[in-house]
């Protein structure tokens, strides 16, 4: 156990969000123990009865799990620091409420515990009419009641305090000048460590002055509460990069160091690895610098991805249980679904990674997760589509002998088109075979990729930045390939598409790190990762859609309905890590490399579209969206048939042209304006399409003057007295007069789109990243707002863009029917 002048170094347990499970903190333990660290400081900000209910003693049950908890740590020779937080609505003046505070504390103190912080962060500076009668000042209630306490416990070697006032930009007016801080320092007893965390909440670096100015204010030595890898603040951000950022010589201005780290324990591992090393070290050569290796990031990152590399081996379930064989397939929620039917029923991964605080009031034993418990994951309507279908990996029943023809068709015949991702090396062919059927560990390329995507809050990866560079390149020059601008330079033309190849490739190999992750033997890490990968795996399947559809379809300034330049005036022309700066704390910008992916998309400050909750069973099923070619009109018709016959239920599919369905509800969009068409691809073909209208009035002219006579020749008048058969209508549709949108309609929202998917497309996201792919295209070339046609008895199709969260009905009384308006997402 360290001595009272010891360096404490090692983790503490106070972010927002899910506290960890008791297993979780044992291997911690065993983490902290191998690598040198020396300290865990109990404080999970979710844990009831550490903050919200702190008067309230543990009952027996979690007595005792908090007391196995101390004796694991002191077993391992570490040093067990219990944190209590009753800064929101503690009475410094009340006698009752110091008793309450001191009784809290002996019963922990029973549990063998010896070391102690009280926390006063993230609270308001205002006393009650009491306490002001009582104190001169905010600090001094706070010091009064921290002396006390302190005395109380018999004035342990290790007793911490946490300021209101934790970090320079805290600070009013300024650090040197603070009245609150200046109290502290000289009123606080000199035993009595005060934590800091920087100049910022997260601080980018922790500087020699800084800290020596700290230490001259508080008159004793701070220990830093280092926020770098806390990722509580952004639900779409996660930390795997080393511990940087602290240079030489702040041991000697330092009590000692605690890492606050990612909410998702197994997130955790490089992070802690590296503080292991960065301590070992003496912190990048304290002492004799010829006896010690200087402390290196990349150094220590390559020593923590080897030993993380061993850990993804190993068979854990979520909350690091270690099970074998069928057991560990059983206990498995996402090998239960896996490969298929995600839910958005899950609530979205909030800041905190949280349900709630409903449950138990100290959060020692809970494993959290994704899994449902009230669900039956492999029910076989958990697939989210406009029809409630199965999927066509379970046993179903096809309606119609014409549509089990074409869905056999489907899974067996070549499309033509290319697998959906791009060509692969000799290792991920190797892989390919493997996913959606067994259990790989992720290579050590992948584990490499993971990290550079997500790598440290004021810093990218090499990966990461390579991707923004190029998309805001791509987007800076498209000019250069615009449908209607001058004949750009031959080389600029062709720089622009090799870039755009790397990037589309860059792009591929997420989608693939998403099916590896899926599939990764390591379960405990699939379940804290997940959530990010499917986020960026779906940011950048529109990125990537958006910048192939750019190459010849994007219009140029002298396009009067608008232009890459207006659509583009508002995009960040600098990533966030640029705009940030030192000065400026991480979440400023939310949304880390996805947010940054989506800022730079023309619909990107419509959050709407990007904030969906991930499925619940996660499928490694690659996918990919690109612009129509002609080649696939054929297979879009056999789709377009395929969910006209699942309708009909068949019923006049003998009699019907094989084109007529197609023809009916896509050919007038691929024969008119075919550039605003997107298709989707999984492994076995085409699954779906998107396709707009830039002008519905412009389409409807040229509709007229050129497709619909065509059409009226392939297609002759019914006769009246024929039965009004589904297909008679769809004949009819060419033969009918237009009925004129209302005014009001195309002011607001002049463009229009169609969606259409097979049930087999089970993940909602991707159907949502359609969507945005066709809404993005539109938006580049001016358009202002964007409807869909719903007719009232399609309430699948009404009930699909429900789900996909487009909501908004505008009712066209003129002609009975219901448009799905989607502008408020432009």
């Amino acid at each position: 156990m360290e001595e009272k002048q010891g360096f404490l170094c090692g983790v503490v347990e106070g972010f927002y969000g899910r506290p960890w499970s008791m297993e979780q903190r044992k291997v911690l333990f065993q983490w902290m123990k191998r690598w040198g660290l020396n300290t865990y400081l109990y404080g999970p900000k979710d844990d009831l009865k550490h903050r919200l209910l702190w008067r309230e003693v543990y009952s027996p049950e979690e007595a005792a799990q908090l007391q196995t908890l101390v004796e694991e740590a002191v077993s391992l020779g570490l040093q067990f620091v219990y944190a209590l937080s009753p800064g929101q609505d503690i009475v410094f003046s009340s006698s009752c409420d110091i008793g309450l505070l001191k009784r809290k504390l002996r019963q922990v103190a029973n549990f063998g515990c010896k070391a102690f912080a009280i926390l006063f962060d993230d609270i308001d500076h205002s006393l009650s009419q009491a306490d002001k009668e009582a104190f001169s000042s905010f600090a001094h209630a706070q010091v009064s009641v921290a002396n006390e306490i302190f005395h109380f416990l018999g004035e342990p070697p290790n007793f911490l305090f946490c300021p209101t006032e934790y970090c320079t930009s805290l600070c009013s007016p300024s650090l040197a000048k603070s009245p609150y801080l200046n109290t502290v320092g000289e009123e606080l007893l000199p035993g009595i460590t005060v934590i800091w965390t920087g100049s910022k909440v997260i601080s980018r670096e922790l500087s020699v002055p800084s800290l020596a100015e700290v230490q001259s204010v508080l008159q004793r030595p701070p220990l830093v509460w280092d926020n770098l890898h806390a990722n509580d603040y952004d639900s779409r951000r996660v930390f795997l990069g080393p511990f940087k950022g602290r240079p030489p010589g702040l041991k000697a201005h330092l009590r000692g160091l605690l890492l606050n780290p990612n909410c998702e324990f197994e997130a955790n591992y490089i992070p802690l690895h590296t503080l292991g090393t960065w301590h070992r070290m003496g912190a990048e050569g304290v002492g004799d610098p010829e006896a010690q290796e200087v402390y290196c990031p990349e150094k220590a990152l390559s020593l923590a991805l080897h030993d993380w590399m061993e850990e993804m081996i190993q068979p854990l379930q979520p909350g690091r249980l270690k099970l074998s064989g069928s057991e560990n397939a059983a206990a498995d929620p996402f090998t239960r679904g896996s490969n298929q039917k995600p839910s958005q029923d899950t609530p979205e991964k909030d800041a905190s990674s949280t349900d709630a605080p409903d449950g138990p009031a100290v959060a020692l034993e809970g494993e959290g997760g994704l899994q449902d418990p009230d669900v039956d994951p492999c029910s076989e309507d958990r697939g989210l589509r406009a029809d409630n279908t199965p999927s066509r990996d379970g046993e179903r029943e096809r309606e119609g002998e014409g549509q089990r023809d074409v869905e056999k068709e489907r899974q067996e015949k070549p499309t033509g088109n290319g697998p959906p991702q791009a060509p692969m090396g000799p290792q991920e062919k190797g892989r390919k075979g493997a996913l959606g059927r067994g259990r790989t560990p992720l290579s050590e390329e992948e584990v490499r990729l993971l990290v550079g995507l997500y790598f440290l809050p004021h810093e990218h990866g090499p990966p990461a930045q390579r991707l923004l560079q190029d998309l805001a390149w791509l987007k800076a020059h498209s000019h250069c390939v615009s449908a209607n601008g001058k004949k750009a330079e031959p080389y600029k033309a062709e720089e622009w598409r090799v870039r755009a190849s790397r990037f589309q490739q860059d792009c591929d190999s997420i989608a693939r790190l998403h099916g590896s992750v899926v599939n990764c033997t390591n379960r405990a890490v699939l379940y804290d990762l997940y959530p990010y990968v499917w986020d960026l795996r779906n940011t950048v399947l529109v990125a990537k859609a958006f910048i192939s559809w750019l190459d010849g379809r994007v219009l140029n300034d002298s396009y009067p309905f608008g232009s890459w330049r207006n659509c583009f005036h508002w995009c960040r022309t600098n990533t966030s890590v640029d705009l940030l700066g030192v000065e400026s704390e991480p979440w400023v910008f939310k949304g880390g490399l996805s947010g940054e992916f989506q800022m730079l998309l023309p619909i990107g400050t419509n959050n709407e579209l990007f904030s969906h909750p991930p499925p619940l069973f996660p499928s490694s099923r690659l996918y990919n969206i690109r612009p129509y070619l002609t080649k696939d009109k054929m297979e879009l018709y056999r789709i377009c048939r395929l969910l006209y016959l699942k309708t009909q239920r068949g019923a006049d599919a003998p009699q019907t042209h094989p084109d007529l369905i197609g023809d009916r509800w896509l050919g007038a969009s691929l024969a008119v304006c075919p550039e605003y068409s997107f298709v989707l691809e999984d492994e076995h073909g085409l699954c779906g399409c998107a396709l707009g209208v830039l002008d519905v009035r412009a389409f409807h002219k040229r509709c007229e003057a050129t497709w619909l006579p065509s059409m009226r020749e392939k297609y002759p008048r019914p006769p009246g007295n024929v039965s009004h058969s589904a297909a008679q209508e769809a004949v009819r549709y060419f033969h009918s007069e237009r009925i004129d949108y209302p005014d009001s309609l195309l002011y607001h929202f002049p463009s229009m789109l169609r969606l259409d998917a097979l049930p087999e497309v089970m993940d909602m996201s991707v159907t949502r990243s359609l969507v945005m792919s066709l809404l993005s295209a539109l938006k580049a070339n001016g358009s202002q707002g964007v409807f869909c046609e719903v007719l009232p008895t399609d309430r699948p199709r009404l009930e699909f863009f429900t789900k996909l969260g487009f909501l908004e009905i505008f009712r066209n009384e003129a002609v009975a029917r219901e448009e799905v308006v989607l502008g408020r997402l432009l």
